[in-house]
């Protein structure tokens, strides 16, 4: 066998080596990718059931929710006073357009899910009667949830002869059927429920069977969802001052 030759073999299995080395580094990786992916959902699942309801929450724990939101509404603002400041630097500098729509685009997105502006789109309007008195605050607060998990940008809250009431990040239902409070106002039957999204999709969250409708109705009331084109929420949000949380960097 000549050197050449030989010289070809030895480079032929080095390239062997190492493509099987390659091919068991990258099965490695995927198998710990797929572990870490079934742990994920498995604790996404637990989570998930055990954050069904908030009732067997220890009063402990429910401050460290509270206080999540709390954090949540405050980077927030926080986001909203540095777009501001932003806005305000391009504006002077003389940027360009693109760059100041889509500085004000983020603005107002983040207004409208802190409850600080006005807002008009696409949704539904609900009407919630409870003529025995039954309706909970779980079912009103269930109504909320569903909305907010079908994408619902933007939520109102009146109850009969009162003040609508912006929903927020950290939005409370309290008190015993046919005396409820939410964020600590009192509210009474019938409430009108608006929200903005997509009209459909909201209208079909609140059907599913076993779902709010029917929670409604177990409850002996009746609850009416109406899809439109324009919903406006007119109810806006106070910035309330915080004493312990700060945003996160």
């Amino acid at each position: 066998m000549n050197d050449d030759e030989h010289t070809n073999k030895h480079e032929l299995r080095e390239k062997r080596t190492v493509s099987v080395r390659t091919h068991l580094v990258f099965g490695v990786v995927a198998a710990i990718l797929l572990a870490g992916l079934g742990i994920a959902i498995v604790t996404q699942v637990r989570n998930t059931d055990s954050g069904d309801s908030l009732e067997s929450a220890s009063p402990a724990d429910l401050l460290v929710v509270l206080d999540t939101l709390n954090q949540r509404e405050a980077a927030l603002r926080q986001e909203i006073g540095d777009l501001e400041q932003s806005l305000s630097t391009l504006q002077q500098s003389g940027s360009s357009e693109a760059a100041l729509a889509e500085a004000r685009a983020r603005l107002q997105s983040l207004s409208v899910q802190v409850g600080s502006v006005p807002a008009t789109g696409p949704g539904v309007t609900m009407t919630v009667t409870d003529p025995n008195r039954g309706v909970s605050s779980e079912v009103l607060l269930d109504l909320v949830q569903e909305l907010r998990a079908a994408g619902a940008e933007a939520i109102q809250v009146a109850g009969a002869g009162g003040a609508p009431i912006r929903i927020g990040v950290d939005s409370w239902v309290s008190g015993p059927a046919g005396d409820l409070r939410l964020d600590g106002q009192s509210i009474r039957a019938p409430y009108d429920v608006s929200a903005i999204g997509d009209p459909p999709t909201l209208a079909a969250a609140l059907n599913i069977p076993g779902g709010v409708v029917d929670n409604v109705s177990r409850s002996g009331g009746r609850l009416t969802i109406e899809q439109a084109e324009q919903v406006t929420i007119s109810a806006l949000r106070e910035a309330k001052p915080r004493q312990y949380a700060q945003p996160g960097k």
